[in-house]
């Protein structure tokens, strides 16, 4: 049984500060199956309850990872800055998720309580003027939340566990978003999620992708490239590579060390003509990186693939860089998506600093 949600929406915007809710009363807002609207809420949630936090971006809409067909619109969420989802109830997975909230899980922290200079919980008063709820008790509990991660009749000795989590039942939690349904990028703004700059500076590189179509590719390439090199700014983002067999490169690479990412031409030498390396994909958002340094977060073993729900093993090299997620300014059709992906990089398009 889905439980609708009630609650007024909060219509928060990126840089309030709110507090998880107690889990008792998340839990009263949960069906059996641990969701509200169909979206999960994940037991790896729970160690966040009664914690501030500055909402990083509303969610008003996502991408879609499981088909790749666009933008996706949910309905009152928000992502909370730095809070992602660490796998220990599903499996060890370390993709890192961004966590989806839900309004209904959160409270608006007044200015009162901002300027009081404590970091502890607030407690939740209750309201003595309304009627208890009807749902005082919850029908879902922290032990339904667990259950809720695995597929239960899907798994076997040759296909492993099904897992189930916010990414694999993004679909059902969303409706689709087309591109041209510009209230979403009114929505960007007016959220906090994005800069009236960065709507017109993305409208504007749309343009000048479809003149590039027109002709003279080359010289135009080269100015907008130089263009953007005056600028300290990312250059033109759909190059591709062309060879046939790619190359590997280990390094060996482990937490916490210092790593330059190769240029964009260097990179484009190691991928075929899809720009990936064995399988890996070096998107488009991925350019706006080359030549910085990060460091690295953690090398990748194992995902949950969001499409099968099945735990994906990396024998290969790959790593995540700290802080390197996908801006979202460049892909067709989920322009803006707040939803801040970690990029997969192999080690061949890394090199340590000299």
């Amino acid at each position: 049984m889905e439980i609708p949600n009630e609650s007024a929406a909060l219509e928060l915007r990126a840089g309030e500060l709110v507090q998880v809710k107690t889990a008792e009363e998340i839990l009263v807002t949960l069906g059996e199956q641990g969701a509200l609207d169909k979206l999960p809420f994940m037991p790896e949630m729970l160690q966040f309850c009664g914690k501030r936090f500055k909402v990083f971006k509303r969610a008003h809409k996502t991408c879609d990872t499981i088909n790749y067909t666009g933008a996706r619109h949910m309905a009152d969420a928000v992502h909370l800055d730095g809070v992602r989802c660490d796998g220990n109830s599903h499996g060890g997975c370390q993709a890192g998720c961004l966590i989806f909230w839900k309004e209904a899980w959160l409270k608006r922290v007044s200015s009162n309580e901002m300027n009081d200079g404590s970091t502890d919980p607030i407690p939740m008063v209750a309201n003595s003027d309304k009627q208890p709820s009807k749902r005082a008790l919850p029908i879902c509990t922290e032990d339904s939340l667990l259950k809720a991660t695995r597929v239960m009749g899907k798994a076997d000795e040759h296909d492993g566990q099904v897992y189930s989590c916010q990414a694999t039942d993004l679909l059902v939690a969303t409706n689709p978003l087309p591109w041209w349904d510009f209230r979403q990028y009114w929505e960007d703004v007016r959220s906090g999620n994005v800069k009236v700059w960065d709507v017109i500076e993305a409208f504007i590189f749309r343009v000048f992708s479809k003149i590039l179509k027109l002709g003279a590719y080359r010289l135009q390439l080269y100015l907008y490239n130089r263009i953007q090199s005056f600028r300290g700014a990312t250059p033109y983002p759909f190059k591709f590579g062309n060879q046939t067999k790619t190359p590997s490169s280990s390094l060996n690479l482990q937490s916490g060390e210092l790593v330059l990412v190769k240029s964009q031409d260097e990179i484009l030498e190691t991928v075929n003509s899809r720009n990936r390396n064995r399988g890996l994909s070096f998107d488009p958002e991925m350019v706006s990186f080359c030549g910085k340094e990060f460091r690295v977060l953690r090398r990748v073993e194992q995902i949950i693939d969001e499409k099968t729900g099945k735990m994906i093993h990396i024998n290969s090299d790959c790593v995540m860089l700290d802080g390197v997620t996908c801006p979202s300014r460049y892909s067709n059709h989920r322009l803006f998506c707040p939803r801040s992906s970690y990029h997969y990089w192999r080690e061949i398009w890394l090199k340590r600093p000299v």
